[in-house]
């Protein structure tokens, strides 16, 4: 069975795992749940129910373990919300240059 990665939401710890993750899968750093919306490819804030996957269903609490049956993981949740993260500083440190 080969081994996949996957990126931590919330602290970006890079984990190794072997088959399906499991609801029950967390974070050896800081206990983040793994298989959750926010280290899911479908995961959009942008989007309807924040999910570009039309026929899952709403999940309110998008850090929480999910049973989500369209689930898949994404390696770089963490560098995405990090380039978010950093774009929104950047536009809002624009804003006060004279």
């Amino acid at each position: 069975m080969q081994a996949s990665t996957i990126s931590c939401h919330k602290c970006g710890e890079s984990l190794e795992f072997e088959g399906r993750l499991t609801h029950e899968a967390t974070c050896d750093r800081c206990s983040s749940y793994l298989r959750c919306c926010l280290n899911c490819d479908f995961h959009e804030p942008t989007a309807y129910n924040e999910c570009r996957e039309p026929q899952a269903d709403r999940v309110k609490e998008k850090e929480k373990a999910t049973f989500c049956d369209f689930f898949q993981e994404s390696s770089n949740a963490a560098a995405v919300k990090t380039d978010r993260r950093e774009e929104a500083l950047k536009r809002l440190n624009d804003l006060f240059k004279k």
